[in-house]
């Protein structure tokens, strides 16, 4: 087997197995029995099973990063909320269709495998992930943030950041989850709903809880 089909099979393996049961509940020993390889070859290859994760992430976030980088050029002067998180949204799913190979089921199954991901990098104890993150991608996760907080002008950095993450909550739980959510749809109407409705939907539902102005804490406990 060539060493670069040796790879892919170890990533596609780990890829599925860290989304499906996390990292921690995952072993190396797990995921080489997926892979048809040995423990050797993921020693060999990436050293260790924190190593394996981030080549995990690495594996979509480069090709994502350089292209939103490319894309987020094209909306310089752009004050649109939306427009920011649709460049988002349209480069994570032409990263998705980039990958070769993959039928349009595929690709959706293989965005909600991203998704939950990036959800654990962000809930489960493992710092280490969203450290390989911060350092590998900080730059544009800056630049995009910046661009974001200018169509806000007065807005609290606490508030934007809580803001940021009821985001992402929202993001995550909706892509990860896009297939049970396509099921209650077809049973309670009767209608196919797809990736491309789900994100027409979301794109300006996140736009606007962007834009909802915080609640003043004092005002609050005085109410």
């Amino acid at each position: 087997m060539a060493q670069k089909e040796t790879v892919e099979r170890i990533l596609d393996a780990a890829s599925v197995l860290f989304a499906e049961r996390g990292y921690a509940e995952t072993s190396l020993r797990t995921i080489t029995t997926a892979a048809g390889v040995n423990l050797a070859s993921v020693n060999y290859h990436f050293g260790s099973k924190k190593a394996l994760i981030q080549a995990v992430f690495a594996r979509t976030l480069d090709p994502f990063c350089q292209q939103l980088s490319e894309n987020l050029n094209k909306l310089q002067g752009s004050d649109q909320v939306e427009a920011l998180f649709r460049c988002l949204f349209s480069t994570l799913m032409e990263t998705v269709a980039a990958k070769p190979g993959l039928n349009q089921a595929e690709q959706v199954i293989e965005l909600q495998r991203f998704m939950r991901l990036l959800g654990m990098a962000y809930t489960q104890s493992q710092g280490h992930l969203r450290r390989f993150i911060v350092s590998q991608y900080g730059d544009l996760y800056r630049r995009f943030l910046n661009l974001l907080r200018d169509t806000l002008p007065g807005i609290n950095p606490v508030d934007f950041y809580w803001q940021l993450y009821f985001l992402l909550g929202a993001t995550v739980f909706t892509l990860s989850s896009i297939d049970s959510i396509q099921g209650i749809i077809e049973d309670n109407f009767s209608e196919h709903s797809g990736v491309e409705r789900a994100l027409e939907l979301l794109i300006p539902t996140l736009s606007r809880m962007m834009q909802i102005p915080a609640v003043d804490s004092q005002s609050s406990a005085a109410s």
